[in-house]
């Protein structure tokens, strides 16, 4: 049997998909519009094209980062390996 906690957890979980549907389709609509008019009214794919390069660049630069700290390490590790591939070439001279 349901309870009465039960039926208001039922409605404000169709309550709240219902706001998430309707944001969507708000969404949905302002998007089409933009299209519908995309040659009279460029600014609204370019608003679309600016935040997408923003966070193209955003990911670039994380990526970037990443890159050269992983070749500081592989450089650190090249330069301890050649010291030791020095003291081993001068051991076996000697």
């Amino acid at each position: 049997m349901l309870t009465r906690e039960d039926i208001v957890n039922a409605l404000n979980e169709m309550v709240y998909e219902y706001k998430k549907l309707s944001q969507s389709f708000e969404d949905v609509k302002a998007e089409n519009e933009c299209l519908k008019y995309k040659s009279d009214d460029a600014r609204c794919l370019q608003i679309e094209d600016s935040d997408s390069l923003k966070t193209e660049l955003s990911r670039l630069k994380t990526e970037n980062e990443s890159l050269r700290s992983k070749s500081n390490e592989l450089m650190s590790k090249n330069d301890r390996l050649n010291l030791v591939m020095s003291s081993w070439t001068k051991s076996s001279i000697h």
